[in-house]
């Protein structure tokens, strides 16, 4: 390979430089060249082929961004060590409504392959759409709603594919059509996989018992395109049933006595209050229907260049079946509405001015409804500015958010709490090519309703969970550096951040018995500190060469129990290289990383032996009868490595997928 390399200065002249990717969620839609801080845009060709079944494991392979991995329904993305509600999943824009955030058995309710663009932004970039999201905002951009009437009266796509690891079969297709200023579309998913292989040598056989997926998503819009904009609206359903790996009763009887956890036997007479099968896995029945409205338009107002709408009304449930019968219903009716406004330039400055209103009304019934019902509202307010100077950009964000919950219950208190946060950034393209950006930032989030007011036994995760109704607003002080070269046959994005977080809410694990944990949400000080990027060289005008990596390291400024002041669940460091090649029709992937033991772990929490992973992909276009064509073949895990995922709750009872060879084909019409 390295026989065939160009001289720099040729490539250089040969590698084309291409626009950067405008960033949807970036308040002021710029380019992912001039943010401040890094970011992940995934589309085309490269979404397809990283494409999985879950949005987190669609996104687990970029440098710092990880997988909870819940089986095979459920997993949402981690980013630099950050979950739950401290990572916000948008549906262009608007917030997924679900209940992903109370616990990783959940699945979030959006759809991979009707995705036609996934931005990350990472830390104070996501600052726009809540103090809360620390970790970061992962936006799902998506065609339900047509922004423009099709040239020709109609396109679309359609797509078939399948694998061998889970016996994966899946179809989708997405059409748009109109004429005038009207445009309609329409999109489907359906899948069905079967229990998923691990990698060779695991004890609990060469299946994941209960890894199953089965879902079906779809979609119909419409719009009225204009020459100044858009409106328009849209009904998506979604309906799927998946399994719970690791699902064991043999703790229901734990309960706490103090900070002591104490697990006896059932008395006399006492039965489950459900049937379960010898040898079954409960599953998740979930179905999600959800309206979107979107909009835009420019010059709306005298002082204003555009206005831009987003709201979603969202009546969430599923109930976690055990047996025959329904064992725990969840139910999340919400609606989350955001109107932003961009003035004219004012002395210079160029920026958005908006609102966002959040309802979520939160309920949880049967035998691990471990969570009173809750309806939680907040407010907010937030300005984002710039100002261009010569090969300087500034950027100033400021945010104002109210909570109100409401709990129903006669022993809990209702929680109101207010934040305000605010980030300053800089960007300084310092050479042709070159550019250095750099972001302060100081947040609040408020406390969830789950963090007040949890108390049960939650079998899936394998904990009997404490709420703390003391618990006050977490502060975030971090610090965000990022050197970019983003053209030429060299190209590198490497980021360094330091993220201080005072009265960080997390949960301290009080005890433990046989690996059921009695945990409790409780704030101290801690730090996240960490390193991620991915330098690339284009060899020739076929081959190119990447190494990437990130590393996060997450502790608590003082120690917790046993005097243990790491944080659970983080992941390990990674480090990895990769050569892409692109010849006439074919392009392909060759992937090999390293993922470290990870023994920087908590109290009551078991260490993860590092592992090894290989991935290959190929794929082809050209026309069959003039419609462009693509054929796309992966083959992931070749080597078929026993892994396992530090991130996960059930790590050892669902390891990561084993040898997968997936193959596919795309028609876009």
């Amino acid at each position: 390979m390295l026989a065939f390399a160009a001289p720099a200065t040729a490539l250089a002249q040969q590698a084309p430089t291409l626009p950067a990717v405008t960033v949807s969620a970036s308040a002021l839609a710029l380019g992912s060249d001039d943010m401040s801080t890094p970011v992940t845009v995934l589309d085309g060709d490269e979404l397809v082929r990283v494409r999985e079944a879950t949005l987190g494991e669609t996104l687990a392979g970029q440098p710092g961004i990880h997988s909870s991995h819940f089986g095979a329904g459920a997993s949402r993305p981690i980013i630099r060590g950050m979950d739950g509600p401290r990572v916000k999943v948008l549906s262009d824009g608007a917030e997924v409504q679900d209940a992903s955030t109370i616990s990783p058995d959940h699945a979030v309710a959006v759809e991979p392959m009707l995705a036609e663009q996934v931005e990350v932004l990472r830390g104070p970039s996501a600052l726009a759409y809540g103090g809360g999201a620390v970790g970061g905002v992962v936006n799902v951009i998506d065609n339900k709603i047509p922004t423009r009437v099709p040239a020709k009266g109609w396109e679309g796509s359609a797509e078939v594919r399948a694998n061998s690891g889970a016996r994966e079969k899946a179809g989708a297709f997405e059409m748009t059509g109109g004429a005038g200023n009207v445009a309609f579309h329409a999109e489907g998913v359906r899948r069905d996989a079967k229990q998923y292989k691990v990698g060779s040598g695991w004890q609990g056989g060469s299946t994941v018992a209960g890894s199953y997926n089965d879902t079906d998503t779809g979609s119909v819009g419409a719009a009225w395109v204009g020459a100044r904009g858009f409106l328009g609206l849209a009904f998506t359903s979604q309906r799927a049933e998946y399994g719970l790996p690791g699902h064991n009763h043999e703790f229901e009887s734990c309960h706490p006595h103090g900070t002591q956890l104490h697990c006896g036997e059932h008395k006399a007479g006492e039965e489950h209050e459900h049937e379960q099968e010898a040898g079954a896995v409960p599953y998740v029945k979930l179905k999600s229907e959800r309206w979107d409205v979107r909009g835009e338009l420019r010059d709306p107002l005298p002082g204003f260049t555009r206005l831009r709408l987003r709201a979603a009304v969202t009546d969430y449930r599923h109930d976690e079946i055990e047996g025959t019968q329904i064992a725990t219903t969840f139910r999340n009716k919400g609606h989350d509405a955001r109107l932003e406004m961009e003035h004219v330039p004012l002395a210079g400055w160029r920026g958005v001015v908006g609102l966002q209103t959040t309802r979520r009304d939160f309920s949880a019934l049967g035998e691990e409804a471990y969570v009173a019902p809750t309806l939680t509202r907040k407010h907010a307010a937030f300005l984002v500015e710039e100002y261009t100077l010569a090969q300087w950009r500034f950027e100033a964000a400021l945010r104002h958010e109210w909570q109100d919950i409401d709990v129903d219950s006669a022993t809990l208190k209702n929680h109101s709490a207010k934040g305000i946060s605010v980030s300053l950034g800089a960007v300084w393209k310092f050479a042709p090519q070159f550019s250095l950006g750099s972001t302060v930032s100081r947040t609040h989030r408020l406390p969830s309703a789950e963090e007040l007011y949890a108390n049960g036994v939650h079998m899936a995760t394998a904990t009997y969970e404490l709420g703390n109704q003391n618990l006050g607003k977490e502060t975030s002080n971090n610090i965000d550096v990022t050197v970019r070269k983003y053209a030429g046959a060299t190209t590198f994005s490497l980021g360094a951040y330091r993220n201080q977080i005072d009265n960080y809410i997390f949960g301290s694990t009080l005890d433990s018995h046989e690996g059921f944990q009695l945990i409790e949400y409780a704030q101290r000080d801690a730090t996240f500190t960490g390193v991620e990027g991915q330098i690339r060289q284009q060899l020739n005008p076929i081959f190119g060469a990447s190494v990437f990596g990130d590393y996060v390291r997450a502790r608590l400024a003082d120690g917790g129990a046993g005097n243990n002041n790491n944080l659970p669940r983080i992941p390990a460091r990674r480090l990895g290289m990769k050569l892409d090649a692109n010849w006439q029709n074919w392009n392909g992937v060759a992937e090999f990383y390293r993922v470290g033991k990870q023994d920087k772990v908590a109290a009551f929490e078991t260490s993860t032996p590092g592992y090894n992973m290989l991935n290959l992909s190929a794929s082809y276009n050209t026309r069959l009868a003039g419609t462009p064509t693509q054929f796309y073949l992966k083959a992931n895990n070749l080597t078929n490595e026993l892994a396992y995922s530090h991130t996960s709750f059930i790590k050892n009872a669902a390891p990561l997928t084993g040898r997968n060879l997936t193959a596919g084909v795309r028609l876009t019409f």
